[in-house]
C-alpha cells in the first residue's frame, strides 16, 4: 500500500514532468538567452576591520593579525601604541569584504558589499565596517566600503556552554555600502564590431538567432561566429550602439530545443526529466528486500539441588523478506508521461527512480543523458 506521502511526491513528480512535456516552441526575448559581449561584472575584494560588537569580536591570542591590523590603522590616525603592549579586544574583527562591480559603473555609484569573518569571531551583528579599499585583479582600487552590517542569523549562548545558531551571523551585507571610485574601460564602448554571447551554446539557437537579425535588420547582418555567438556586421557610434542593442534585446524568436536530459539530484531526491526523453525496449521490475533480526534472552536455571549457576544466554532471529513485484516491459519510444506511469505502478520512490534510471543508462536502452548532480 502506498503512503499518502509517498503518493504526494509521485504527484509532484508528475506535475514537473507534465510541465516539461508542454510544447517548447514559444518566442522568448533576445535579452532572456544572450549577453552583450564587453558587458560584465568584475569581482573587487579587501581587508578590513568591523567594530563595536557587543563582545563576539576575534580572541587576540588566536588572531594576531587583528591586533596588528588596528595598531597599522591607528598608527594612520596618528595614534602609536607602545610595540610591547597588545590590546585584548573583544569587539574588533578582521573580516573580508567583496562585492561585484557592475558594468558601466561610474565614480560615485553604490554598490552593495559582503562581509565575512576572518578570524574566529562567530558572530559580526551589531558591527561596523571601517573604510576599506576595494581592489581588483590587477591590484588597483576601484571602490571603498563602509557601514553597519545586516546580519541574517543569529547566535545565543548560555552560561553552561549551551548555544544556539539560526543561518549563518559569522557574514553579512552592506546595503549600498560600496563607493565606486574608479571606472572600468569596457570592451563594449571601444570595438567597432557588436556580439552577443549566449548564456547556453547551442548551435541551433545560434542560428536562429541570426536568422532573426537578419529578418530585423536586414540579410547578412548577423553571422554565428560558433555555438555561443553571434556577430552583428555593423559599424556604429556609441549612441547607436545602445539603440541598436535596445532594439536586438526585445527581438523575440524560437530557441532550439533543449538535448533530451534527466537531471537527478541524488541528495534531494528530486529528479526532472525532460520531453525528448525516450526509452528502447526494455523490461524493468523494481523488488524490495527487507531483513529483520530481533534479539532475546533465555535464563538456564538449575535445579534446587543441582549445584549450578543460573545462565543467560542470548538468542538471535534473523530473516529475510522479498517483496514481489511485476515486470513491466516497455515498448521501443516509450514516453515520458508512459514511464512516469509505470513508476508509479511499481510503487517506486523517487530515489528508486534514481536506480532504474541509471540501470536503464547501463544497458543503453536510455535514449538521453543522465545527469546527476
Amino acid at each position: 500500500m502506498i503512503s499518502r506521502r509517498f503518493t504526494r511526491r509521485l504527484v509532484f513528480l508528475g506535475l514537473l514532468t507534465a510541465l516539461l512535456v508542454l510544447p517548447s516552441a514559444h518566442a522568448i526575448r533576445v535579452k532572456d538567452v544572450a549577453d552583450v559581449a564587453g558587458v560584465r561584472t568584475n569581482h573587487l575584494v579587501g581587508y578590513g576591520l568591523v567594530v563595536g560588537l557587543p563582545g563576539t569580536g576575534d580572541k587576540t591570542t588566536q588572531a594576531p593579525f587583528t591586533v596588528q591590523s588596528l595598531k597599522n590603522m591607528l598608527q594612520q590616525l596618528g595614534v602609536t601604541i607602545p610595540p610591547n603592549v597588545n590590546p585584548q579586544l573583544k569587539n574588533v574583527a578582521a573580516v573580508a569584504v567583496h562585492a561585484e562591480l557592475p558594468p558601466f559603473a561610474k565614480p560615485g555609484q553604490l554598490i552593495d558589499v559582503t562581509v565575512s569573518s576572518l578570524g574566529n569571531s562567530e558572530n559580526l551583528r551589531g558591527g561596523t565596517l571601517l573604510v576599506t579599499p576595494l581592489k581588483g585583479v590587477d591590484g588597483q582600487t576601484y571602490a571603498l566600503a563602509q557601514g553597519n552590517l545586516v546580519v541574517g542569523g543569529f547566535m545565543a549562548s548560555g552560561g553552561d556552554g549551551s548555544s544556539v545558531t539560526v543561518n549563518t551571523p559569522s557574514a553579512g551585507t552592506i546595503p549600498n555600502g560600496g563607493q565606486v571610485e574608479r571606472a572600468v574601460e569596457s570592451a563594449f564602448l571601444s570595438s567597432d564590431i557588436l556580439q552577443l554571447d549566449l548564456k547556453k551554446p547551442d548551435f541551433t539557437t545560434a542560428q536562429r538567432l541570426a536568422d532573426r537579425i537578419n529578418e530585423f535588420l536586414g540579410p547578412e547582418t548577423a553571422l554565428p561566429v560558433d555555438g555561443s555567438s553571434v556577430r552583428i556586421m555593423a559599424s556604429l557610434d556609441t549612441r547607436s550602439k545602445v539603440a541598436l542593442i535596445s532594439s536586438l534585446e526585445n527581438l523575440e524568436f524560437v530557441p532550439g530545443k533543449a538535448p533530451a536530459q534527466v537531471i537527478v539530484n541524488a541528495r534531494t531526491g528530486t529528479v526532472v526529466i525532460g520531453d525528448r526523453v525516450r526509452i528502447s525496449p526494455a523490461a524493468v521490475t523494481h523488488g524490495s528486500l527487507v531483513v529483520s533480526i530481533s534479539e532475546s534472552t533465555t535464563v538456564s536455571q538449575p535445579g534446587p539441588l543441582g549445584g549450578g549457576e543460573t545462565v543467560a544466554t542470548p538468542q538471535s532471529a534473523v530473516s529475510a523478506e522479498q517483496g514481489r513485484n511485476p515486470m513491466f516491459l516497455f515498448d521501443a519510444g516509450v514516453s515520458l508521461d508512459q514511464l512516469v506511469r509505470a513508476v508509479n505502478e511499481v510503487g517506486a520512490t523517487p530515489s528508486d527512480l534514481i536506480a532504474i534510471l541509471e540501470a536503464l543508462q547501463r544497458s543503453g536502452a536510455l535514449e538521453g543523458e543522465l545527469v546527476i548532480i
